[in-house]
């Protein structure tokens, strides 16, 4: 059995003829953060739509803990411990905040093992716990789906532009928060915000035409020629 956490092995898929990620092999350890950038269009968000089973890919493999899920349904991977956060908050509104965290909570999770109580102090959301979702500023409302997605208990977390419309000091708590959940599972984080990438220092794959074009760590991709030229937009 392999000891990564998740495996994408020769990843790709095409809508109507149109290869959206071609031939992507990943691999992701039981815990850390893993960084994925590139430009709009770069197959990043369709990459982590085959990691948690929305898009069945047309070629390649998937596999949790070495267990083969290609294909399987979006159920099989959240069992797996596979959970994501996307780019847009989706909360209940009307739902306070703690209602917002219980009703994430999988059947097959362990109750208690990590209260909602705990989460929202996690989050530093403890003084709107009691309140409507709705009435959250939107930062506030990041952090709520990042705890609904911690309450389901993942061995993997997959947040899709979780900075997205937020401040500075909004970006910075998140890359707290971030830091601080990876010594106990790995995340995978897609972002444009470099200033974000660059708090986490962590490992970053860099997508550019449905491909993986660099992996390693930031303080090297930042320096990379080839990486600026694709944010520039010259290749």
């Amino acid at each position: 059995m392999s000891r990564a956490l998740l495996e994408a092995d020769k990843l790709g898929v095409h809508f109507g003829g149109v290869v959206a990620v071609a031939d992507v092999s990943l691999a992701i350890a039981g815990n850390g953060i893993t960084c994925i950038i590139g430009p709009n269009g770069a197959g990043k968000s369709t990459l982590f739509n085959m990691l948690t089973g929305t898009v069945r890919p047309s070629s390649g493999r998937v596999r949790v803990c070495g267990e083969d899920v290609t294909g399987s349904r979006i159920e099989r991977f959240a069992r797996s411990g596979i959970a994501r956060k996307f780019q847009t908050p989706s909360v209940f509104d009307r739902l306070t905040v703690r209602e917002n965290i219980e009703i994430a909570r999988h059947p097959w999770a362990v109750a208690g093992r990590q209260s909602a109580g705990t989460i929202i102090a996690f989050l530093g959301l403890s003084h709107v716990a009691d309140l409507p979702a709705g009435s959250l500023a939107h930062g506030q409302k990041q952090w709520l789906e990042i705890g609904m997605a911690l309450a389901t208990e993942p061995k993997l977390m997959l947040l899709d532009e979780p900075t997205a419309g937020m401040g500075p000091e909004e970006t910075e708590k998140t890359a707290k928060l971030v830091t601080d959940l990876a010594g106990e599972m790995a995340i995978a984080v897609i972002e444009h915000d470099m200033a974000f990438i660059r708090a986490l220092a962590s490992r970053t794959l860099v997508m550019h035409q449905g491909k993986v074009v660099a992996d390693g760590a930031f303080a090297e991709i930042e320096n990379d020629p080839m990486v600026r030229d694709i944010y520039l937009g010259r290749r």
